[in-house]
């Protein structure tokens, strides 16, 4: 059985989407942010990085949150087969949410790290107008492969984790994010959440009843987002 290192509402959200979505066994382990516990050693010895999730397998543990999606994808069939017509699809717009969307995001998240603070705003606007053009293109692309882009698939729930964020962090910035601009994606996040697994995941994680189409900030049982 896999075992999940995750927080409330962080990127370990997208995986526990895809693996209750596909009804795949595993336990979760908390990774208490309050207390920086993705710091310890006991941590940084499965994720150098010390970046949520990590996933421990039989073959050890596997982190990057791209990288997880790839792995479950080909192990239990959550996707396009290596020789399959639509896997250049699946790839690209996997690697373009990994490496792009969701690199440009932390970038509003943790500004501190990307310019100095006098910066900021103007750093503010130039990533939220690049991220309306990365959930541009998502939208587009969820139209034109509406399977790949299918509830709780791995692009489907990286890009709705990816627009739940949007609309609620960081905490006091400007508000940029309307998903019913993006009306492929407002689509998804309403299938979705009808789905059985949804509710027991946002109660598992405090995210309200409608964590997609009306996201609050999470109130979670144990642990803490930030």
């Amino acid at each position: 059985m896999y075992t999940l290192h995750y927080a409330p509402d962080n990127a370990s959200l997208i995986i526990r989407l895809v693996l209750d979505g596909a009804g795949i066994p595993y336990r979760t382990a908390l990774v208490d942010r309050a207390t920086r516990q993705q710091d310890s050693a006991a941590y940084r010895a499965l994720n150098p990085a010390g970046l949520i999730p990590t996933l421990e397998t039989s073959f050890g543990p596997i982190s990057e949150t791209g990288a997880i999606l790839i792995w479950l994808t080909d192990r239990h069939g959550l996707g396009p087969r290596p020789d399959a017509s639509d896997r250049p699809a699946f790839l690209k717009w996997l690697f373009f949410l990994s490496n792009t969307a969701h690199a440009d995001l932390r970038q509003l998240f943790y500004p501190h790290q990307y310019s100095p603070v006098e910066a900021h705003p103007g750093h503010a606007e130039i990533i939220s107008r690049r991220m309306i053009t990365n959930f541009t293109l998502l939208d587009a692309a969820a139209r034109a492969h509406p399977a790949l882009f299918a509830p709780a698939q791995p692009l489907a729930a990286y890009t709705l984790a990816l627009a739940r964020w949007s609309v609620l962090y960081p905490k006091g910035g400007s508000r940029w994010f309307d998903l019913a601009a993006f009306p492929a994606i407002a689509a998804l996040a309403r299938a979705q959440e009808r789905r059985v697994e949804t509710p027991v995941i946002a109660r598992e994680e405090g995210l309200g009843p409608h964590p997609f189409t009306a996201p609050v900030h999470p109130q979670p049982p144990e642990g803490s987002a930030t």
